[in-house]
């Protein structure tokens, strides 16, 4: 689900995996694993019809895990920040301010991203 305003857009999506299953260590090199690419293609669909903006950007993030086993906010961040790059932002360098906040579990899982785009200054 999208919602456009003038500066917001907001995101409902899945859950990520965790930083512990995004990434895979291969032959010396470090890859993003199937989950992660998995995840990646789904987000990309959802933002399919939003155009990278070129602009700073503000995002709130709200996780509401799939369950109440404990979780650290930050193992969830590199996935989701990695998957709307491309499609919310051009480069995940542009991201000024990050808010996130835990929340009750709630079935599946879900997180609702902001994005808000800061004017230059």
């Amino acid at each position: 689900m999208v919602i456009h305003t003038e500066s917001l857009r907001r995101f409902i999506l899945p859950y990520p995996p965790s930083l512990n299953t995004y990434y895979r260590y291969v032959n010396g090199r470090v890859l993003i694993s199937r989950k992660g690419r998995a995840y990646k293609e789904i987000v990309a669909h959802i933002m399919r019809h939003m155009s990278p903006s070129d602009h700073p950007i503000e995002l709130n993030i709200e996780m509401h895990p799939p369950d109440r086993r404990r979780r650290d906010v930050d193992n969830v961040l590199k996935c989701l920040v990695d998957s709307a790059e491309g499609h919310a932002y051009r480069n995940d360098s542009q991201i000024r301010k990050l808010t996130i906040e835990k929340f009750d579990p709630v079935e599946g899982g879900r997180i609702i991203m902001e994005i808000f785009e800061k004017s230059d200054d």
